[in-house]
């Protein structure tokens, strides 16, 4: 499949929910609202999502808060745009390390899938607190489909690409192993704040052993 048609099937199941009130046509102003979405990854980091406010995002961001009313109405908005980016940059990592590992075994995939999602959990700001949205909504990233289903969908789309399978034979395996692999990292992330590493591992063996029986070694 070619990397134009391999693009197409990954944005087709990217969420539409737009949270701006407007986007940002000036470099400036796409440079204000990243600096707004990175006070918020911050604060979030430091005080949780329910002490969050949007005079607090302002503030770190050096904006007015009529700066950031422009573009946000209100603090879930800036935060869903947040877990957006945080999305668009996963499935990103996600791609790269797909170039770098042998596709003919699921394992290989697995281990880069839940390498990448542990990585930003210890590293990127915030990530830890709200991960994919379900601690603000369960349809922050999309309010069509729950947070697990986008992620799902969207790993469905580039799997289906990179892959040459069939999108209906791969779906809901790729939504049972999400759902399965959410459940289990909420446990290890429970046991340690950077992920129990017996949990993960344990997640891992039992993801492999569910794929390979659903889609062949």
């Amino acid at each position: 499949m070619s990397d134009r048609q391999a693009a197409k099937a990954t944005s087709a199941t990217q969420p539409e929910a737009n949270p701006l009130r407007r986007q940002p046509v000036q470099q400036r102003s796409a440079q204000r609202v990243e600096r707004m979405l990175d006070a918020s990854a911050e604060l979030i980091e430091e005080m949780g999502y329910e002490a969050l406010t949007t005079t607090l995002i302002a503030k770190r961001a050096g904006v007015a808060v009529g700066s950031l009313y422009q573009f946000f109405p209100d603090k879930r908005a800036v935060v869903q745009a947040l877990t957006q980016r945080n999305l668009e940059r996963f499935m990103a990592a996600v791609s790269e390390r797909l170039d770098g590992v042998d596709h003919q075994h699921w394992w290989d995939i697995v281990d880069s899938l839940l390498d990448i999602y542990l990585q930003m959990h210890r590293e990127v700001p915030g990530f830890s607190k709200v991960h994919f949205g379900d601690v603000v909504d369960q349809r922050l990233l999309d309010d069509r489909r729950d947070n697990n289903r986008v992620i799902a969908d969207s790993l469905t789309g580039l799997l289906a690409a990179r892959l040459d399978l069939p999108t209906e034979s791969i779906a809901l395996p790729i939504a049972t192993a999400v759902e399965t692999a959410d459940g289990l990292l909420n446990l290890a992330f429970r046991r340690q704040p950077d992920g129990d590493p017996e949990v993960v591992a344990e997640t891992k063996y039992l993801l492999k052993g569910y794929l390979a029986s659903r889609l062949g070694d």
